[in-house]
């Protein structure tokens, strides 16, 4: 569904990409995991375009769109819940879950969508009302998700989502990405730090470190490669 082809970019003069390619199959959850600085982030960035391709190739479902805008992209299924919570906090949850929603095809199903979320996440129906800059960091990584999701993806990006969450809450948000693969039918990009946790959800593995490719393969493959739980993943 999603392939990335020897992918170069970077900030100024500062390249931070050096030629990772993967590929992520439709209906899979692939993780991309490394240490903190090894590119990840800016690898799902420049897939969607907020940092431009210096070389290479991004194809999504089998269509060049390495330079497309990437209001595009995302108007062609692809989405990205981007590190922290970035929501509005002096609106509403259900004001912010809306902003997901402008695009024309994503505006006339919002009311359907806006169902799939609530299944997904009860409490913000609970909260639908309250100020998002009142949530707590597990409510927020949820509003955060959920507003992605009003935008229709076929294909969803998630950049660390347990980060700053304690265990029990981590543990569920890994079930909620294994519910929007299993009960929505999404394909899963997920960059995650807690490798353990991100290949036991995982269908697919890469490692990356200092902005290339390292490894690849199946968790179990991942998991039984000392040489890369400890040169990589610190396990």
């Amino acid at each position: 569904m999603l392939t990335v082809k020897s992918l170069e970019s970077g900030y100024g003069a500062m390249q931070v990409l050096w030629q990772p390619a993967l590929e992520v199959g439709k209906g899979s959850i692939t993780s991309l995991l490394g240490p903190n600085g090894a590119g990840k982030s800016t690898l799902l960035s420049t897939i969607l375009g907020s940092v431009r391709p210096w070389s290479g190739a991004v194809f999504y479902e089998n269509r060049d769109i390495t330079y497309l805008p990437s209001h595009r992209k995302i108007n062609s299924g692809l989405a990205l819940v981007p590190e922290g919570k970035h929501l509005f906090p002096n609106m509403t949850v259900y004001e912010n879950l809306m902003m997901g929603a402008y695009l024309k095809k994503a505006y006339e199903q919002r009311e359907e969508s806006l169902d799939i979320v609530y299944t997904l996440f009860p409490r913000l129906k609970e909260r639908s009302r309250q100020m998002a800059g009142l949530l707590s960091g597990g409510e927020q990584q949820m509003a955060t998700i959920g507003r992605a999701l009003m935008t229709k993806p076929r294909l969803v990006m998630l950049d660390e989502p347990s980060q700053g969450l304690a265990p029990k809450l981590a543990g569920q948000v890994f079930e909620t990405i294994q519910r929007l693969k299993y009960d929505i039918g999404l394909t899963i990009l997920l960059v995650e730090q807690n490798a353990e946790a991100s290949l036991g959800a995982a269908d697919y593995a890469y490692i990356m470190h200092e902005g290339k490719i390292k490894a690849s393969g199946s968790p179990e493959e991942i998991r039984q490669s000392q040489e890369v739980r400890e040169a990589f993943l610190g396990m």
